[in-house]
């Protein structure tokens, strides 16, 4: 999987809350664009805004799965339900 060609966000120095609401913001875009994969980047760090994507994702329903990216645990994969 070639991270470098999906789109991205990069949530670095935002708080939760702001995170969260740029990312509903980015899948709204991704999606009215059918991109099928997408990236979040959320850093390591103490974790907080990885589990306040995490959560935000559980209750999207565009979502149709998304991961940790095995490489890098400051990333997120996500798959759009998009019909193509």
């Amino acid at each position: 999987m070639i991270l470098s060609s999906y789109p991205k966000i990069d949530l670095h120095g935002m708080d939760s809350d702001y995170a969260v609401f740029k990312v509903k913001e980015f899948i709204d875009d991704c999606y009215k664009l059918k991109y099928k994969n997408i990236v979040i980047i959320h850093g390591i760090g103490t974790g907080v805004l990885k589990n306040a994507i995490s959560n935000y994702l559980k209750s999207d329903r565009r979502v149709l799965e998304y991961k940790l990216d095995f490489m890098n645990p400051g990333c997120t994969i996500v798959v759009l339900k998009v019909d193509n």
